[in-house]
């Protein structure tokens, strides 16, 4: 069947855009193959504005006319979501779906007439500027073909891998999925810290930004795993040996660490509320 979009995207919201911004960026595709779906208008006009792509707040048009459906809402509203348009799924579509804790399995079960080709994947919001992370899963009837399409969607933003079970996706979520917004916390300790020992915001700001930015450069470009880079900066004595003593003082490490493991868990836990909803009727 001939389609006239290669993307249709069902849920047009912060992680959606940051996708779609990569994909026409690198010109993976071209915005006249790509429709976007969304109840909110202001998130339709976001991307419709900033992407010129066709937009609209009907899903069933969405799966009708496209061949991969970029399935991208709460994880606790798909099934209503995919409940309107189940019966319009077809052999020929691809479902590549971004949505935590919602098991391939469980988005299979929502389209029984047919064999759905599904695609798990676990980005994250870097996609936005070129420097995303996603992990990727197929299903059980996707072909080594949909995978490598999903792959080039998320390549497009970032990098992504292939894991070989899909056990692992927990905590991709947990570690590169929510991972942003640790990087994101400490930078905002590290300004809070600059004013108080008398730095304007505005020097704090770029001050801690670009040491951020700097920080990543050299784990990535160096080589040098980051215990060893952090060696280099401490000397013994030093002012960064000051803070490192205090970080060990008040059980930082593994504060964070408890942190990854509670963003684990509850990825888990959104997993089982769909594999407990699994027998409800399907859509």
């Amino acid at each position: 069947m001939q389609t006239q979009y290669e993307i249709g995207v069902i849920g047009a919201g912060n992680a959606a855009e940051g996708i779609i911004h990569g994909v026409l960026r690198n010109s993976v595709l071209l915005e006249d193959r790509i429709i976007a779906a969304d109840p909110s208008p202001e998130r339709r006009k976001v991307f419709a504005e900033r992407f010129n792509v066709a937009t609209t707040d009907d899903n069933c048009q969405v799966v009708r006319d496209s061949y991969i459906i970029l399935l991208a809402v709460k994880p606790q509203q798909y099934r209503e979501a995919v409940r309107d348009f189940a019966n319009l799924v077809r052999e020929d579509h691809l479902i590549v779906s971004i949505m935590a804790g919602v098991s391939t399995r469980a988005l299979e079960d929502c389209f029984p007439h047919v064999k759905p080709r599904v695609v798990r994947t676990m980005p994250n919001l870097a996609s936005h500027v070129g420097a995303g992370m996603a992990g990727v899963y197929p299903g059980r009837y996707a072909s080594d073909a949909d995978l490598l399409r999903a792959q080039r969607i998320f390549d497009a933003g970032g990098k992504s891998l292939h894991i070989q079970t899909e056990d692992l996706m927990n905590a991709i979520t947990a570690v590169s999925g929510t991972g942003p917004a640790y990087y994101y916390f400490f930078t905002e300790a590290l300004m809070e810290a600059a004013t108080r020992v008398g730095l304007s915001p505005q020097y704090a700001k770029l001050l801690a930004k670009q040491t951020a930015l700097g920080a990543a450069r050299m784990m990535l470009e160096s080589g040098e795993p980051p215990d060893v880079l952090r060696e280099k900066v401490t000397s013994p004595g030093g002012t960064t040996a000051a803070a490192m003593q205090r970080f060990a003082a008040n059980g930082v490490f593994e504060q964070i660490v408890d942190g990854v493991v509670a963003a684990f868990e509850r990825s888990r836990e959104l997993g089982g509320v769909a594999s407990n909803s699994d027998s409800e009727d399907v859509p």
